[in-house]
């Protein structure tokens, strides 16, 4: 065996071996961690209570990992170049399971809102899932349509329509929360790819108008608005989630008042293992606890960040854009969220990256980190390649 040949055994045995981010990788992993912790400690005694179980959420919630853990190793051995490929008809299922849980009698129906479909071993949310393969659809129209993006109102127009359909799917839920967050997510891909400042500014304030007349046609919603800015002028009424998460957060102090110990959680917060699992954190493990959390969710988002950047280096635009999408979600999700936990913003049902409990949302979140990781890959190996080896040169004129 000569050295050239050697030489290309040893690159094939390298490509072959999974480059991971490992900064990523423990971040997420902290975050997992943490996640079950909370979800077992702010729902354990309404799990005993009501269900019988007090480690039945723990429980689910480890069935949504562990299902995400196996999809997650799948989809890292699946090259990306396959999921663009595949971004025109993924995109239409994500439409089509938005309209078959808007059908009576298909969709399952909780607390007043149709969100859910049965799968038998769990209830599945389909906007989750949707808004990841939405999103993927958009990274590939723009890998494909930059100059038109760039240069004409059209282009810019065309893949809004796509997101408008999606959001008016998920308000006939009703999911808001989602609809926004999934325009906020699209638009700031939008804003990446360069579009025109005046056509981005002023497809934002027409955004801003259509959401107000939303609200100020909705009862409920418009409660909600007037009523998250002072809670205590109705702490028993339409105040009272609001009350309640920030009575835990003030309870919490520097250091909290132990794990396990939240008073909050016991029947006062609604709510308390999901959409306000950061209230029960900040109760019990301080202001220590929650800034150790925060800095997480920031490494694992600017790591991300790092991954689509790496990606657009080596040229690989929609794979940048995907990574970008799963970053920008989580940055804004995980505000969005705090921002509801301590009053910033009415209140929304969405869940905190990582640490909420729900199967459906853990499980997609795991699958697009590992499209993520696979990106990663991908573009590591394209920046080697690009590298002259050492001593290729000597070997050319040999």
């Amino acid at each position: 065996m000569n050295a050239a040949t050697l030489a290309f055994s040893r690159g094939n045995a390298r490509n072959r071996s999974m480059v991971v981010d490992s900064v990523l990788l423990t971040a997420v992993i902290g975050l997992l961690l943490m996640g079950l912790v909370m979800v077992t400690s702010a729902s354990i005694t309404v799990a005993g209570t009501k269900l019988g179980d007090p480690f039945y959420y723990l429980k689910a919630q480890s069935v949504g990992v562990a299902l995400g853990l196996v999809a997650a190793v799948i989809v890292c051995m699946i090259p990306t170049a396959l999921w663009e490929k595949l971004a025109m008809p993924l995109m239409l299922f994500a439409l089509l399971v938005l309209v078959l849980v808007a059908i009576p009698g298909v969709g399952y129906q909780v607390n007043g809102s149709r969100r859910w479909l049965r799968l038998g071993f769990m209830n599945f949310q389909p906007s989750e899932l949707s808004r990841m393969l939405l999103l993927m659809y958009l990274a590939s129209y723009i890998a494909r349509r930059q100059s038109e993006l760039r240069d004409s109102l059209q282009g810019f127009i065309k893949p809004l329509g796509l997101l408008a359909i999606a959001a008016v799917l998920l308000l006939l839920e009703p999911d808001m929360g989602a609809a926004t967050v999934l325009l906020a997510t699209g638009m700031g891909m939008l804003f990446l790819a360069g579009v025109k400042l005046r056509h981005f500014f002023a497809l934002i304030g027409i955004g801003i108008v259509l959401f107000g007349l939303l609200i100020v046609v909705s009862p409920y919603r418009m409660a909600r608005l007037l009523h998250f800015s002072d809670p205590w002028k109705d702490p028993f009424g339409s105040g009272f989630q609001l009350a309640q998460s920030l009575i835990a957060i003030g309870r919490g102090e520097w250091f909290g008042v132990g794990l396990g110990a939240s008073v909050q959680k016991l029947f006062y917060l609604p709510e308390a293992h999901t959409d306000f699992v950061f209230a029960v954190m900040a109760e019990e493990l301080g202001l220590v606890g929650i800034v150790t959390m925060l800095a997480l969710i920031v490494v694992a988002v600017v790591r991300v960040m790092s991954t689509a950047r790496l990606a657009a280096s080596a040229g690989m635009i929609y794979q940048a854009f995907v990574a970008a999408s799963f970053g920008i979600w989580m940055a804004l999700q995980t505000f969005v969220n705090v921002g509801v936990n301590m009053g910033l913003l009415p209140t929304k049902g969405l869940t905190l990256p990582f640490l909420s409990y729900g199967k459906s949302s853990i499980l997609v979140t795991l699958i697009w980190l590992a499209l993520v990781m696979r990106i990663h890959h991908e573009a590591s190996l394209s920046g080697r390649s690009a590298l002259p080896r050492a001593g290729s040169a000597k070997e050319r004129e040999a």
